[in-house]
Order: structure tokens, then C-alpha cells, then sequence
């Protein structure tokens, strides 16, 4: 009897260190998801999220030498006898060697630079007016200049506002001062961030011809860090449109159509690791930085060199192949071949831009 007794005894026992393994492994589990959620999130994300509609892609013919009017007939659009007005409308957070990369580029062709920046970052950081001390900077286009000021919200300690809703309340101010700045119907407007530059040629071609859609997605080359490190033609933000009394200031999706190989998408692509800290702290996705370490300047630098993720995630894709095929550091390239032609003029200015200058500054040059 005593013997079966054992038996039975021995046999009970596995459901208690179930029990016990269980109760270890919990915080275990729990400490993990805390840590790594957002990359679990992102794995799976092709079981859970659906990609939006394609884009009907309009195709973009050019080359040197080649006359605008024949141009146009490519694209099954005709000629105009004067060129269209085109504003140029951007907010501007700290991005100033863009600022004037993107200005002195687009300027034979833009009537208006029609910019709005902020006291607070969209997470509420206080923040210098970058653009207002800087103004002299830019004085080659001082005529063309329309600038207005939103006035940001400063965050409380703990606070858990959505930046979003501050983001958008600022790009809204941006009609107000795209309507002071004097457009008129049927001109030209650049709606995109100052990262998002159209090229040239584009802006040539869209105010030269007639029978351009009334609102047009640009595709635009997208890199990071630098224009030594070019990700893929994802970026699809950025738009012109012909204005109408309906047209509002938006950084969504308006249309279904779009036009390749429109300009570059440079994320990130600042002198000093300050500036990467003001905008991973300060932007809408600010709460990607999960630990204090992300903002160590030690590991932005290494990062940035390595063509790396500076929040440590994995690829946005809808699907395991374009996921997979993405994974790891970013490819770095050589050519500096149709990059902006200033950028190009003034390479001594902005080696940090271009192949083989990833080291950046410690703080901002004011």
C-alpha cells in the first residue's frame, strides 16, 4: 500500500513544477514583450495589417538637352505659353543644411518659399526658432520668403499627449499662410517636408505643361543618414497640386497616381548627432526611443556609420519577403551621381552628405 502511495505521489508531482516553471517563465515573458514588443509587433505585421491600394504610376521621361515642349508630348501633355507659379510649402523643425540644399536648388523655378516652424517640437520639447536665427543664411532668397511661426504646446513631465495631434494642428496653420502668401487659382504647390525635395526638372516640367494631374504624388528616392545610403523609392509623401479654393495642407494620401523618380527623401541626414537627438526625441515617433541608450551619442555615431536602425526595428513591410529582404544594416553606395547639383557645387560644405563622411559633429554649429 505504502509503495502505491509513492507511485500515486510521483505521478502528482509533474502538474507542480509545471506550475512552477510556469510562474518563473511569466515575468520572463512579460520582460520580454516590454523589451522587444515593437520588433514582435513589426514581425508579424504581415498577418495583421494590410498594404494600402497601389498607386497608378505615371512614368517620368528626361534627359538633358531635351527640349521642355517635347517633354510634355511624352508624357501625353501640351505645352503652356507661360509657366505656372509654384509655392514652395514646408514646416521646418532643425533641418538647416537641407533647408538650404532644398532652396538654392528649387529657386529658378519657385515663387514663393512659404515656411512655418515652431517653438515646440510636436512631442512639446522646447525648442529654438532654428530658422528665425539662421534667416541671414538664406538671404539670397529673402524676396521669396513667406514665414510664420506656430505656436507649439510645452509637454508636462509625464505627460502622454499624442505628438500627432500637434503635428497636425501645425500643418493646418499652413493654409492661412499659404493664403497670405498670395497664391491664386490654377498656381503650383509643393505640399512635403524639408527632407522631401523635388528635383529640378520636375518643377521644370509640372509648370511647363498642361494636362498635369490636379494632384500628383511624387516618388521620391528615399536615403538615410546621408546620400551614401540609399534604402529604396518608398518614400510617396510628398505632392504637387494644382491650387484650387479646396486645397488643403495635408502629408497623407490625396490621390491614387504618382510620379517615379521625382526627387530625394534624405532621413536623418544631419551634421551633428544634436540634431539626431532633438528630432529622435522630438517628432511624432518619438516613442520608439525605448531606452535611454538609443540617444547615446556613441551609438548614433556607430550606428550612422554602419548604415544601421537607430531605434533598433525591423523593416516596415505587409509582407515576410520584402521583410526579409530588407533585414540588416543598409547597403552603402559610391556614386554620387544625380544628387542635388548644389550639394555637388558645395561638397567641401557638406562632405557629411556625401560617400565616405559618416563621422558627424557632437553639437549643432550655430
Amino acid at each position: 500500500m505504502a509503495t502505491r502511495l509513492r507511485r500515486l505521489t510521483t505521478r502528482r508531482s509533474p502538474p507542480k513544477l509545471l506550475f512552477f516553471a510556469l510562474l518563473m517563465l511569466a515575468p520572463v515573458c512579460v520582460i520580454g514583450i516590454y523589451n522587444y514588443g515593437q520588433k514582435i509587433s513589426y514581425f508579424f505585421r504581415p498577418l495583421w495589417d494590410k498594404p494600402p491600394l497601389p498607386f497608378r504610376r505615371l512614368p517620368h521621361y528626361y534627359a538633358e538637352n531635351v527640349s521642355v515642349e517635347h517633354l510634355c508630348r511624352l508624357h501625353n501633355w501640351s505645352i503652356r505659353s507661360q509657366p505656372r507659379r509654384i509655392f514652395d510649402n514646408i514646416i521646418f523643425s532643425n533641418e538647416l543644411d537641407l533647408l538650404e540644399i532644398r532652396w538654392n536648388e528649387l529657386n529658378p523655378y519657385v515663387s514663393k518659399f512659404v515656411i512655418m516652424e515652431s517653438n515646440t517640437t510636436f512631442t512639446g520639447i522646447r525648442k529654438p526658432l532654428f530658422f528665425a536665427s539662421n534667416r541671414a543664411r538664406f538671404a539670397f532668397a529673402e524676396e521669396k520668403i513667406v514665414y510664420g511661426v506656430f505656436p507649439g504646446r510645452i509637454a508636462s513631465p509625464g505627460s502622454l499627449k499624442d505628438p500627432f495631434v500637434l503635428e497636425s494642428l501645425q500643418r493646418g496653420a499652413m493654409n492661412g499662410l499659404l493664403h497670405s502668401a498670395g497664391i491664386s487659382n490654377g498656381d503650383l504647390v509643393i505640399m512635403s517636408d524639408t527632407d522631401e525635395v523635388p528635383s529640378p526638372h520636375t518643377l521644370k516640367l509640372l509648370q511647363w505643361c498642361d494636362g498635369v494631374p490636379p494632384i500628383l504624388h511624387l516618388e521620391l528616392k528615399h536615403y538615410m543618414y546621408s546620400f551614401e545610403f540609399p534604402v529604396d523609392y518608398s518614400s510617396w509623401r510628398a505632392t504637387v497640386q494644382i491650387y484650387t479654393p479646396q486645397t488643403r495642407y495635408r502629408h497623407s494620401r490625396q490621390s491614387d497616381v504618382i510620379f517615379s523618380d521625382a526627387g530625394w527623401h534624405c532621413s536623418f541626414c544631419f551634421r551633428s548627432l544634436e540634431e539626431f537627438t532633438l528630432k529622435m526625441t522630438g517628432y511624432s515617433h518619438a516613442d520608439r526611443v525605448k531606452r535611454k541608450a538609443f540617444l547615446n551619442y556613441s551609438r548614433i555615431q556607430r550606428i550612422i556609420c554602419r548604415g544601421d536602425d537607430l531605434f533598433d526595428m525591423l523593416p516596415e513591410e505587409y509582407s515576410f519577403k520584402e521583410m526579409i529582404k530588407k533585414m540588416g544594416s543598409i547597403a552603402r553606395s559610391d556614386s554620387a551621381v544625380h544628387l542635388p547639383s548644389y550639394l555637388i557645387q558645395n561638397a567641401d560644405r557638406f562632405r557629411f552628405l556625401l560617400p565616405g563622411g559618416c563621422k558627424r559633429n557632437m553639437v549643432q554649429l550655430k
